[in-house]
């Protein structure tokens, strides 16, 4: 059996599912083995979902459970299981004869009777069909009085609490929707000397409708007292249970809460700041005088306000807070809110209230830190802008605080909605997973995103920017309208990624973004490619399922699917209509994906060329992208589509249609926006009519849709030969495309990789950035993979390829300060790629140049889009790679202190590599947060990539403790160190690996891709091989 099926999970009943996702399997209550102790369970609210009826588990149970050796303890044993006592124990009421009587021992087994088996087979059949009978007769329970009331309703199966022996009320993954809170008035002490924390919540609450419970969350919090008050009821002291293995605490009552009134929980807790980063952590950062600080900052998407505090921690259950937090008085505190007192304690501390939100948030939003940080500030309209860190680094804040002061103004105007907070702050943690956090009026960042020099190059100032442009984005999509559950989390991050490259446009031209959103497309169409890939939308009953959401299907293609929509609608802005009616209608409130197409259609229907819902929901509710092959014949094009899926067999093949908005040019008009035409592909295919005299046809203009294209054999030639005489017939995003597809059709089995060498031939005279990166990433990959087989001969006449293809423009890249972001990211592509070929005159240049930065103490600048190259060729060397990381060690600034990193992950000494892989797992002079990186550069070395996939087996627990089970994080560590496996030893190896991790990672949907990509990895290499010798 195959433990990587998703079809074994699938088939199980959904209670079973859900008790199998955890590490402790509940307890759940047994009738079968104690009838004169039956637990009562709860009566059931409209909120229940899984049912089982109580007969069947008693009759499974029971004979499941009860082996008996003897043939009348059997029977009896049976039938009493079954709630039907057809006989009598005692000696006085049986006859001497019967074969039921229980003889003196000797016990030894004798064979039953063949008259004894068959009474009782009879027996055991007569009664289970009567049980059957009177149980599904029409409107009636079969209970011991009789038929007294309609089955209407069937019981759930309720798990054992884990902190009292008692039956928790609640059976479900989701929260009951009884109970709503109002508002949370939180009251937090930590002590960052012992790491500690206690707390009090008081959540304020309406009864949605009647119910006896309430069920909420809580993870790792030791609650030491609660307390309830029903409307103007006298305060009680209740009971609170746990069930850990989902998170969740519940209250039980006698009387039922009435639908309409309100009431208060008050919880008493203590816990442990937590040593991952989720939940509310610990952190720490050396000073400038080598002294370690120690701060306390929270990261609660998704699923970890419940670490911090007892709460309703779904995205849906929204409410106010108000917050306060004691601290020392060499610390500061910042939440969400301005603070609005300073009170001092008796204790010597002090403690910061914050003014109550003004806004209803998701749980997830909530923010505090409590630290040493820095601030510098500016007003933005009616908005205080401020952007800290640790008070080292408060010179690299100025950029951030400008170009934040800027996208709010232009959001505030774009979304014709102004931020509703008084405040905005922008945070840099010294030790933070995620790239930022999106909390409403507290966004949080790692330095590397947050902070940049003025010295810093353009490169290193657009990512910045692009970062900051998204988690502004989400105070509009996903702050003020949020999705209604993490199914639809791309209506969150669809939204805020392609608002983040449209802000950046618009806002920060000179950044030029184009480039890196075409790059981010083209990944996003690789993913989905995969059979592991998911829909949109799709359902989620996990946590590990949460965590798995935060993939690029959920950010790039949602992002890519959005471009494509405002790309096919009609050019007087009725994309930006439909997305202002859907802020304007749903502020404050929860969403679906639904609504977004609802509210798009609803604009303007009449201007409308199809119903945006109809066409959309092909693209969300399922996974994957369509292939589009072109065919012409005389003056008529014919288009058909298919399911793009790189893995393809009788199990997975689909008759999938898309509602595919397709533009094309041709060589009479094929750059400008006016050339565009669109056909709109409905069905299986479609035609439309060109004239002859057209040489070629180019879909997907400037590759804005989100589908590839195969032109057939003679299709592809007429582009090649157009390219050939003129490279600038098309645009380069369209040249770039070109590049992408025919390598991805290679990949598919479509075209043979003969084809995709006769259109890199145009190469020669390419000079743009985007065709000319995206031809060196796809040759780079397939370079990796024969050097990890061990091909070398074919390496070296590889490299001869590439080095003979971009010689020229290799050698044109000079290595002082350039300001075009373009030509920083074209000649940072083409030096990274010379050097690690080791071109002679590359590394030379690269070497001196970091000798003459190392002599300088570092007053020598190397361009920042330079700096990964020159390092990583300094680390080839023993003693540079020494010095490289005495100067990682005390270097401040964060975006070169990672190119360090990088340059000393990419060793090829194996010592070393065993030491940066365990340094930065210890987190000590490397901090944990960097471990996907650290481990993704060693991969890409022949030296260090089986030493990754060893040190991520010995370390599988430790890693699962930093990085929770499907988190993007853990995603990126395991197709890093299994993306350039082709041979069917690795697949075994990693397959028996992660099979045997069970669960504690074997059902994540990164360990299918995994598998998949190894298996189609070795399938390219099968198949291409032979060109490959003949052809390079």
């Amino acid at each position: 059996m195959d433990p990587f099926d998703s079809t074994e999970r699938a088939s199980l009943p959904r209670n079973m599912i859900e008790n199998s996702m955890f590490e402790e399997e509940p307890d759940i209550v047994d009738l079968a083995k104690d009838t004169t102790t039956s637990p009562t369970f709860p009566a059931l609210d409209p909120d229940e979902v899984v049912y089982e009826p109580r007969s069947s588990r008693l009759l499974v149970r029971g004979l499941g459970e009860n082996d008996m050796d003897e043939d009348e303890e059997d029977c009896e044993s049976s039938a009493r299981l079954l709630g039907m006592s057809f006989m009598n124990r005692s000696s006085a009421h049986r006859s001497g004869s019967s074969p039921y009587t229980r003889r003196d021992p000797p016990r030894s087994c004798s064979r039953p009777s063949t008259r004894s088996t068959v009474v009782c087979v009879l027996l055991l059949v007569i009664v289970a069909s009567l049980t059957m009978v009177l149980y599904f007769l029409p409107g009636c329970n079969f209970t011991k009085a009789g038929c007294q009331k309609p089955n209407n309703t069937l019981e759930p199966v309720y798990p054992w609490a884990t902190n009292v022996h008692e039956l928790f009320p609640w059976a479900e993954f989701r929260l009951p929707q009884s109970i709503h809170p109002l508002s949370y008035d939180l009251t937090l002490n930590p002590d960052l000397e012992s790491m500690t924390f206690t707390g009090r919540t008081v959540i304020n609450m309406s009864v949605r409708h009647n119910t006896k419970r309430i069920v909420l969350h809580s993870a790792n919090l030791n609650i030491t007292k609660a307390t309830f008050k029903l409307g103007d009821r006298k305060t009680s002291v209740v009971t609170v249970l746990e069930y850990k293995p989902r998170q969740q605490i519940a209250v039980k009552f006698s009387e039922e809460l009435k639908e309409g009134q309100y009431c208060v929980l008050t919880l008493d807790y203590s816990a442990n700041l937590s040593n991952t980063y989720g939940g509310f952590y610990k952190s720490s950062y050396t000073d400038k005088d080598g002294n370690k600080r120690v701060l306390a900052a929270t990261q609660f998407e998704p699923l970890a306000a419940r670490k911090a505090f007892p709460c309703f921690d779904e995205p849906a259950f929204k409410a106010t807070f108000l917050i306060k937090i004691s601290r020392k008085s060499n610390y500061m505190t910042l939440s969400n809110m301005p603070k609005a007192t300073s009170t001092p304690l008796t204790n010597g501390l002090i403690q910061d209230e914050f003014e109550k939100t003004s806004v209803n948030m998701s749980t997830y939003l909530v923010a505090f830190i409590i630290a040493d940080f820095t601030p510098i500030s500016k007003n933005v309209s009616d908005t205080l802008v401020s952007v800290y860190s640790v008070p080292e680094k408060k010179e690299y804040t100025d950029y951030a605080l400008d170009t934040a002061s800027k996208l709010l103004e232009f959001y505030s105007d774009f979304f014709d909605i102004d931020y509703p907070l008084k405040k905005l702050d922008l945070v840099a943690i010294p030790d933070f997973l995620a790239g930022a956090m999106e909390n409403w009026g507290l966004m949080t960042f790692r330095e590397t995103s947050l902070l940049v020099g003025n010295k810093s190059s353009s490169l290193e100032k657009q990512v910045v920017a692009s970062i900051i442009a998204h988690e502004l984005a989400h105070q509009w999509f996903g702050n003020m309208v949020t999705m209604r559950w993490w199914n639809d989390l791309w209506l969150n991050e669809g939204f805020a990624t392609y608002m983040q490259y449209t802000s950046v446009q618009r806002v920060l031209p000179q950044l030029d973004i184009g480039n890196s959103f075409l790059a981010m497309r083209f990944r996003a169409l690789d993913k989905d490619a995969l059979n592991s890939s998911h829909a949109v939308s799709t359902e989620v009953n996990t946590p590990e399922q949460v965590e798995e959401m935060f993939d690029s299907v959920s950010y790039e293609k949602g992002a890519s699917l959005l471009l494509m929509l405002n790309a096919s609608l009609p050019w007087n802005q009725q994309f930006k209509k439909g997305i202002l009616q859907y802020l304007k209608q749903f502020n404050g409130s929860n969403t679906d994906t639904e609504d977004l197409w609802n509210s798009l259609t609803q604009v303007d229907v009449s201007t409308l060329p199809q119903n945006v819902s109809e066409m959309m929901s092909s693209w969300t509710s399922q996974k994957g992208f369509p292939l589009v092959t072109v065919s012409r014949k005389g003056d008529q094009v014919t288009l058909t589509q298919e399911h793009f899926l790189l893995t393809s067999d009788n199990a997975t093949h689909t008759s999938r249609l898309w509602n595919v908005p397709v533009t094309y040019v041709n060589d009479s008009c094929s750059l400008a926006p006016e050339c565009r035409q669109m056909f709109t592909l409905k069905t299986k295919s479609g035609t439309f009519k060109l004239p002859q005299t057209v040489k070629w046809l180019k879909l997907n203009y400037r590759n804005t849709g989100f589908y590839i294209v195969h032109y057939g054999s003679e299709g592809w030639d007429s582009l090649i030969e157009a390219l050939s005489n003129n490279v600038s017939v098309l645009t380069h995003e369209d040249r770039a495309s070109l590049i992408h597809n025919i390598f991805a059709l290679s990949r598919l089995g479509r075209v043979s990789f003969h084809q995709v060498l006769n259109l890199l031939n145009y190469l020669l005279n390419e000079t743009e950035t985007s065709p000319v990166k995206e031809a060196l990433l796809q040759l780079s990959s397939i370079y990796r993979l024969l050097d990890k087989r061990q091909e070398q001969y074919l390496v070296a006449r590889m490299k001869n390829y590439i080095l003979l293809h971009f010689h020229s423009l290799m050698g044109n890249q000079t290595w002082e300060e350039e300001e075009s972001i373009s030509k920083q990211e074209l000649r940072s592509a083409l030096l990274e790629m010379a050097c690690s070929l080791n071109e002679e005159s590359c590394t030379q240049k690269a070497k001196a140049m970091f000798t003459q930065y190392v002599q300088s103490n570092g007053t020598i600048r190397i361009p920042g889009d330079l700096q990964r190259v020159v390092f990583t060729v300094a680390a080839q060397s023993d003693e540079d790679w020494s010095t490289l990381l005495s100067m990682y060690r005390y270097s401040t600034y964060d975006a070169e202190k990672r190119k360090m990193l990088q340059g000393l992950a990419s060793t090829q000494n194996a010592r070393h590599v065993v030491w940066i892989l365990h340094a930065a797992l210890k987190g000590d002079i490397i901090q944990t947060q960097e471990l996907p990186l650290v481990i993704s550069t060693v991969c890409n070395g022949f030296a260090g990539y089986l030493f990754a996939w060893d040190f991520i087996q010995e370390n599988w627990d430790r890693l699962i403790e930093k990085f929770p089970l499907g988190s993007f994080a853990l995603q990126a560590v395991i197709k890093s160190s299994t993306s350039q496996f082709s041979t069917q030893a690795h697949l075994d190896q990693v397959q028996g690996f992660f099979s045997s991790l069970k669960e504690r990672g074997s059902q994540m949907r990164s360990v299918r891709e995994a598998l998949e990509t190894i298996r189609l990895n070795q399938r390219w290499m099968d198949n291409n091989l032979p060109t490959l010798r003949k052809r390079l």
